[in-house]
């Protein structure tokens, strides 16, 4: 009985190996291609490994572009978008789950039905709205629709709750608690896993986001990350291994928060049933 199960364990291991290798080896290019010289980087055939190393390759995309700045604006609309995401899908959740009112099952598989709603349907809609309340070529038009409970982050956090024995609510109502003291102080910190996912989910969405910031914004000062690094492509012509440097150093916050969050996330995502 052994041998079959350690043959089944080696070819495991060996088919996650080459996987994984599979989905590195794009990066390790990238990594590769943004150390090269443009000679090096046009090369037929190609040169895989870069001599020298071109390390200033970083400092110039640093040098050549508004880099803090577009940072900055990122940095605000994805932590405003995370704030908003956790807060409003977390309260909208704890309804559907723990409270009784009319239709509320009706009114959940609505919710869930709009996520067969492609989001280019609601550009122009959208649009109207944000320029008749001023908002165009300002920011707000990136973070604050995670206020409104987007419904993936409804469908997470309404499982989680659903998960937590009764008997909880029950103690908290003995206790005097009111419903939002029962999801505040009780509930929510129970769920960090769930949170802890849709941090990830929401953060790399608002990041790595170009079709909105495209719409809405048009001075330069205004940039996201990902559009602002685009916009300086026609510059770089000649110089195309700065833009790889560029889009490798757009990765890093993303990296940081899944090595601080890569627990909480894979425990989130089992107990919800993602895959």
């Amino acid at each position: 009985m052994k041998n079959p199960n350690r043959k089944r364990k080696i070819i495991s291991y060996l088919v996650i190996t080459f996987s994984a290798l599979i989905m590195l080896t794009p990066f390790v290019a990238a990594a590769l291609n943004s150390l090269k010289s443009y000679t090096q980087y046009t090369a037929i055939p190609v040169e895989w490994i870069p001599n020298p190393f071109k390390w200033e390759n970083y400092i110039e995309v640093w040098r050549m572009t508004d880099f803090a700045q577009y940072g900055w604006n990122s940095l605000v609309v994805t932590v405003l978008s995370v704030l908003g995401a956790l807060f409003s899908c977390s309260m909208v959740a704890y309804a559907f789950a723990r409270l009784e009112f009319p239709f509320k099952n009706s009114l959940f598989v609505m919710v869930l039905g709009t996520l067969m709603i492609p989001p280019v349907v609601m550009i122009i809609p959208q649009f109207i709205i944000f320029k008749n309340m001023g908002f165009l070529d300002t920011l707000v038009p990136l973070w604050i629709l995670e206020w409104l409970a987007q419904p993936f982050g409804v469908f997470l956090m309404r499982q989680a709750f659903l998960s937590i024995p009764k008997s909880y609510e029950e103690a908290a109502k003995l206790d005097g608690c009111s419903p939002f003291q029962t999801y505040w102080r009780i509930f929510l910190p129970m769920c960090k896993p769930q949170l802890a996912t849709l941090t990830i989910f929401t953060f790399m969405t608002k990041w790595n986001e170009i079709m909105a910031p495209v719409i809405y914004l048009s001075s330069e000062e205004k940039f996201t990350l990902p559009i602002g690094v685009l916009s300086m492509s026609g510059a770089w012509f000649g110089k195309e291994q700065y833009l790889v440097a560029a889009a490798l150093m757009t990765l890093i916050p993303i990296l940081i928060v899944f090595l601080f969050t890569e627990k909480f996330f894979v425990r989130g995502a089992s107990s919800s049933g993602l895959k």
